[in-house]
């Protein structure tokens, strides 16, 4: 697994520092993917999530195509 680093600029404070990094944890999901590994999905359960995600985007592609 890659490791995120953030680095502090001149004369930045911390929380701006924390905020960046959380950015950057979320746009890679690594969030996201420890809370998905912290227990075990059964596969009719990811079948079932995965078929929700895109039942979604589907539709989201049909609104923005429609306009």
């Amino acid at each position: 697994m890659p490791t995120i680093e953030i680095i502090l600029r001149k004369g930045e404070n911390v929380e701006k520092a924390l905020r960046r990094l959380k950015k950057r944890l979320d746009r890679e999901s690594v969030l996201q993917d420890a809370k998905m590994k912290k227990c075990y999905e059964k596969p009719s359960e990811k079948k079932r999530r995965k078929a929700k995600i895109a039942k979604f985007t589907n539709y989201l592609r049909s609104r923005r195509d429609k306009e």
